[in-house]
């Protein structure tokens, strides 16, 4: 039986494949077929005569990429201050009205209680329209949910993004630094910054979380005193006292 040897692309991707062919209807199928039944197809009863040699990525220029990625960037929203309540589809609701949401990406705080405002990356689709919608939310609330409180908008950045693909030309390496070594003070120094800025970034939260309870307390107060006088002016009207004192001071009372 003669060997054969086919290159097979989809999703971006290359996958390459050698061996005895029994089905010479193997190409047509796999150019034809769904990624999934591709893959059931080759591996289905099938090991001894297919055997996958590699699986690369067609597009092999990383510049491209790192530059795909930027272009993203620059039409993505970072929104803070979201109520722990908020998911996806509130958030893409919230802002269709200025814009199409092409996608939502909640940044996950595994350092903060879970009661705490979350954030989240809003891409749409030009950056004209990103720019247009941070002028918007910093210029008016914004409330989605209601609390914590009225949410904050700002240009996305690259270190805020989990897939940021690596800058072209940067190599990062790994290795154990002797203690005589030049970079091992610098990275004392890295360390030591590091855990201050730890420090101070849960020293600010911890006052956040109490500048947030106090204003939660006052707000719920103001709420409850309105109440009380609504209901105050609503008794005197219904039971008559109103109409009593107007009549007695000669003074005409409003029925509504």
């Amino acid at each position: 039986m003669p060997s054969y040897s086919c290159r097979t692309e989809f999703d971006g991707a290359t996958l390459v494949f050698v061996g005895r062919i029994r089905e010479p209807r193997l190409l047509n199928y796999s150019r034809l077929s769904p990624r999934r039944h591709r893959i059931t197809f080759l591996s289905d009863n099938r090991e001894d005569y297919y055997r996958i040699v590699f699986y690369e990525h067609m597009d092999s220029n990383p510049k491209r990429e790192y530059d795909a990625f930027r272009e993203r960037v620059k039409r993505t929203i970072y929104i803070d201050n979201l109520s722990p309540q908020v998911n996806e589809y509130v958030l893409r609701n919230a802002f269709d009205q200025y814009g199409s949401v092409k996608g939502v990406q909640f940044i996950p705080k595994y350092a903060e209680p879970h009661h705490m405002g979350q954030s989240a990356l809003v891409e749409v689709d030009t950056p004209q329209q990103a720019q247009a919608i941070i002028e918007i939310v910093s210029s008016y609330p914004f409330m989605i949910l209601g609390m914590p409180r009225p949410v904050r908008a700002r240009p996305a950045e690259l270190e805020m993004f989990g897939d940021h693909p690596p800058k072209p030309g940067r190599k990062i390496e790994i290795r154990w630094v002797d203690p005589n070594d030049p970079d091992f003070e610098v990275a004392q120094k890295l360390k030591q910054l590091i855990q201050k800025h730890a420090d101070e970034s849960a020293f600010m939260l911890k006052q956040q979380l109490a500048e947030e309870i106090k204003l939660a307390q006052q707000q719920a107060e103001t709420l409850k005193a309105n109440n009380e006088k609504y209901m105050l002016i609503d008794g005197v009207m219904t039971d008559g006292s109103a109409r009593r004192l107007a009549s007695y001071y000669d003074m005409k009372a409003m029925e509504d």
